[in-house]
C-alpha cells in the first residue's frame, strides 16, 4: 500500500490506546451497576454498528459496499477479532486477578512475531523482538501481576485466548485495511460481532432496567463512542500506516494510561514498581518508532490478505 505515514500510524495507535484506557473507568461504573460483562460487550458492538450504519447511510453509502467474496474474512474479524477478544477477556478477568489477565493478553505482540517468524519464515529485526519483550515486562509491572495468589486453569486459557484473538484482530484489520477505509472494515466487523452476540444473548433479555438514569445512559454512550468506536477506528486507520506488530506494541500503552487515569480521576496511588513498568512500556514504544520497519518482513503475507 502506497502513501504510508508511520508517524501518523503511531499517533493513531496511541490515541486508540488512550481511549481504550478511559473505557475501563467508564465500564467499571456500569459493571458495578449490574450490567454484565457479556451484555456490555454486546452493547459496545451493537451501538458502534448502529452509529456507523446511520452515518454512512447519510453521508457515504459507497463505503458500505464490499465484494461478496470478502464477507467470510470480515465475519472472521468480527466474530473472532471483536466478539472473541471481548468474551475471552471478560472470562479471564472473572477467573483471574485482572493484572494476570492483562499481562497475558498483551502477549499478543509476541504471538504476532512468532506467527510471522515460525509460520512464514520472516526474518524480523532483533530490535522489534526487544521492544516486544520490554513492553510485556512493563505491562507485568504496571498491573502488578506478580501479586497473583493463585491461577485458575480456565482463566489462564481464556487470557491466552484473549491474546490470540487480539492478535487475530490486529492482523485481520491490517489485511482489510489494504482494501477498505477503516469505517468500512468496522461497519462489517461490528455488524458480524453484533449478530454473534444477538444469537448468544438475545436482546429481549437485555437488562435495560440497569440503564434507567441519565448518568447510566451517558456512561453507556461513552463506552460505545469513546471506549469502542473511536479507538477501533484509530487503530484500524493506524494499521494502514504501520505493521500490526508495531501497532500492538503501542497498544500496550493502554494499561499504563489506565493506571494514570485511575490516579488522576479516582485518586488511586501509583507504586514505584508501576512507574518503572510504565517507563518500560514507554521506552518500548519509543524503541519501535526509532527503528524503521521492514515492511516486507512485518506485514501480513499477501497470500493471507482478505479475499478480493
Amino acid at each position: 500500500m502506497n502513501g504510508r505515514r508511520p508517524a501518523r500510524g503511531y499517533a493513531l495507535a496511541a490515541a486508540g490506546a488512550t481511549m481504550w484506557s478511559l473505557n475501563g473507568t467508564m465500564a467499571r461504573e456500569l459493571l458495578d451497576g449490574g450490567v454484565g460483562a457479556a451484555r456490555l460487550a454486546q452493547l459496545r458492538s451493537a451501538g458502534s454498528w448502529l452509529i456507523l450504519a446511520f452515518a454512512l447511510a447519510l453521508a457515504r453509502r459507497d463505503l458500505l459496499r464490499v465484494d461478496r467474496a470478502e464477507l467470510p474474512s470480515l465475519a472472521l474479524l468480527g466474530v473472532v477479532g471483536l466478539a472473541g477478544v471481548h468474551a475471552t477477556y471478560f472470562l479471564a478477568i472473572d477467573r483471574l486477578q485482572i493484572g494476570v489477565a492483562v499481562t497475558i493478553q498483551y502477549l499478543a505482540p509476541l504471538l504476532l512475531l512468532l506467527w510471522l517468524r515460525l509460520v512464514h519464515g520472516r526474518r524480523l529485526a532483533p530490535s522489534l523482538w526487544g521492544a516486544v519483550g520490554l513492553s510485556a515486562a512493563g505491562c507485568f509491572l504496571v498491573v502488578r501481576a506478580y501479586d497473583a495468589s493463585s491461577l485458575d486453569a480456565v482463566g489462564v486459557a481464556a487470557a491466552f485466548g484473549a491474546a490470540l484473538t487480539f492478535a487475530v484482530y490486529m492482523v485481520g484489520s491490517e489485511r482489510a485495511g489494504q482494501l477498505h477505509q477503516p469505517v468500512t472494515t468496522l461497519f462489517w466487523s461490528f455488524g458480524f460481532a453484533s449478530l454473534f452476540w444477538a444469537l448468544v444473548a438475545p436482546w429481549w433479555r437485555f437488562p435495560f432496567e440497569r440503564l434507567d438514569s441519565a448518568g447510566d445512559l451517558l456512561l453507556a454512550a461513552g463506552v460505545v463512542v469513546v471506549g469502542t468506536l473511536l479507538p477501533f477506528i484509530c487503530v484500524v486507520a493506524a494499521l494502514r500506516h504501520i505493521p500490526a506488530p508495531r501497532a500492538a506494541v503501542v497498544a500496550t500503552l493502554e494499561p499504563v494510561l489506565a493506571a494514570v487515569f485511575a490516579w488522576v480521576i479516582l485518586g488511586e496511588s501509583l507504586a514505584v514498581v508501576q512507574l518503572v513498568g510504565g517507563a518500560a512500556v514507554l521506552a518500548a514504544v519509543i524503541w519501535v518508532q526509532a527503528h524503521r520497519p521492514d515492511l516486507e518482513a512485518e506485514l501480513a503475507p499477501p497470500s493471507l490478505r482478505a479475499a478480493r
